[in-house]
């Protein structure tokens, strides 16, 4: 069976600022001018980029956001949730796995501009892969504030505190 070792070293994953594991495995060369996009990404971006993500059970990822929709697609090891915070205030959790039966889905689809994080719900480990569109850029990633994050969703507050780092 493989373990999340396995798939570190086999896919060549690096540490992620925001959590976990990753590396790109796809950059289109197609840009899209700065011009073409939304004033949210002040510059030129790959029409969509691509990468293996990997997380560990007791180390979900930080909460954050970005500029771009980001499509998760589940390959091995456990279900994970995806928890999303909407703009307007609301949480939804997204399920990602094998199973249907029990609400998973092959792909999930956080919205641009959603605080998100991901944490691994059953194994050791959860493979995935994250495609986003137009493509990531590390000036697009935001890690979320706990206090800010707290004030605007009290009602998580316990779970904000768990996915967020002090300063």
């Amino acid at each position: 069976m493989w373990t999340a070792e396995y798939w570190i070293e086999r896919l060549g994953l690096l540490e992620h600022p925001e959590g976990g594991y990753y590396r790109r495995t796809y950059e289109s060369g197609d840009i899209l001018s700065a011009e073409g996009l939304p004033e949210r990404f002040g510059g030129e971006r790959p029409v969509s980029t691509a990468i293996h993500y990997l997380l560990l059970r007791d180390k979900p990822s930080r909460l954050h956001r970005i500029r771009s929709d980001e499509l998760w697609h589940f390959y091995a090891g456990g279900a994970a949730v995806v928890y999303t915070f909407a703009p307007g205030g609301q949480r939804r959790d997204l399920l990602l796995g094998p199973n249907p039966e029990r609400g998973q889905h092959f792909q999930v689809t956080v919205p641009h501009g959603s605080w998100f994080a991901a944490e691994v719900l059953e194994g050791a480990y959860s493979l995935f892969g994250c495609t986003v569109s137009p493509g990531f850029d590390f000036n697009d990633l935001e890690l979320a504030e706990r206090a800010q994050l707290q004030e605007q969703f009290p009602e998580h507050r316990d779970l904000i505190e768990r996915l967020t780092r002090d300063p």
